[in-house]
């Protein structure tokens, strides 16, 4: 009975020593992790608050300097786009590399996750490197200021109006209403047809007849009319251009005038300036050329009409010899 009891109180000594043992090591692992790891975390973790913090700001001034300065609301709405991903972006690598900081000193092995990372990361973008090149472009396309919302382009094979403009895709909506959805890594050649200024050029055909000085001063005078009325005054950014006589085919003469405007508000301004040039033209006795007619004088230069047929001599039709010619006497 004595003899248990001692190997009772050897046991309970035993696992009381081992508990102590366990312990005193717990204690000391609590108190090297908190004067050495423990302040190494909490200067990672508040440098990766700051960085936050400052680039929060930039990302807001950036946005804010652009309200104040944009001309148009396109502009803007794009620069706010590119600022909430690079926001976005920093963020994200910033808590990437402050995980790698601090999950050693909380007693993990990075060998693993980071080969584990590898091959994810290698599947993920074989699978989604489509979408990877259509957010590059478009960041690209953003930064460039290629186009905006609202421009006229054609883009991909296919024109119209901007209607939305992201990092993956770009939607254009033609002329007939068609919606167009195109990726951005398929956008290789912009045509922007509202970017500075539009040149319109009108092709004047008058008849071969006409002075050409005096065509071109005409021509001049109603431009200029168009160019200094008041519904058009702010469309035009300068005079218009005569380039003189272009082309000369059959009695049609070529005179282009060209219309400097601004950009995509040529049309009212070209259809106006036609409308007079007609008038001008009429009220100066002025025809239009035709390519299919020759100007001349005389029987040689003689206009056939497009309707009268031409005589052309018959030899199985041609009368009998009136005349005989042994006698020399008329038949």
């Amino acid at each position: 009975m004595v003899l248990t009891d001692a190997n009772s109180l050897f046991t309970f000594a035993s696992e009381g020593s081992h508990l102590a043992k366990l312990n005193t090591e717990f204690f000391d692992g609590l108190m090297d992790f908190a004067y050495r790891a423990l302040p190494k975390i909490i200067v990672i973790m508040v440098a990766a608050w700051i960085l936050t913090r400052v680039l929060q700001a930039l990302t807001h001034r950036m946005v804010r300097i652009t309200e104040r300065h944009a001309a148009s609301s396109s502009r803007i709405a794009q620069v706010k786009t590119l600022a909430s991903v690079i926001r976005a972006t920093g963020i994200g690598f910033i808590i990437f590399v402050a995980a790698l900081e601090v999950l050693p000193l909380l007693g993990f092995k990075l060998e693993p996750l980071l080969a584990s990372a590898g091959v994810a990361g290698v599947a993920i973008g074989l699978a989604a490197q489509t979408i990877v090149k259509d957010c590059l472009n478009g960041v690209l396309i953003l930064i460039e200021d290629q186009y905006n919302v609202g421009d006229k382009v054609k883009i991909a094979g296919v024109g119209g109006i901007v209607e939305s403009l992201s990092l993956r895709k770009t939607l254009v909506r033609d002329g007939d209403g068609t919606l167009y959805v195109i990726p951005n890594s398929q956008i290789t050649v912009v045509a922007n047809l509202t970017r500075d200024y539009s040149v319109a050029t009108i092709n004047v055909s008058v008849d071969f007849s006409a002075d050409p000085d005096k065509v071109m001063k005409l021509l001049k005078d109603v431009a200029m009319s168009v160019r200094n009325d008041p519904e058009y005054k702010d469309v035009f950014l300068d005079d218009p251009n005569l380039l003189g006589v272009d082309t000369i085919k059959g009695s049609q003469v070529i005179y282009p005038v060209q219309l400097k405007t601004v950009a995509d508000k040529q049309w009212a301004a070209m259809r106006e300036t036609q409308r007079r040039i007609r008038i001008a033209l009429e009220q100066h006795g002025l025809l239009p050329g035709d390519p299919l007619r020759v100007y001349g004088s005389g029987a040689a230069g003689r206009q056939v009409p497009k309707n009268e047929a031409v005589a052309v001599a018959d030899p199985t039709s041609a009368k009998a010899n009136e005349v005989n010619p042994f006698t020399g006497e008329g038949l």
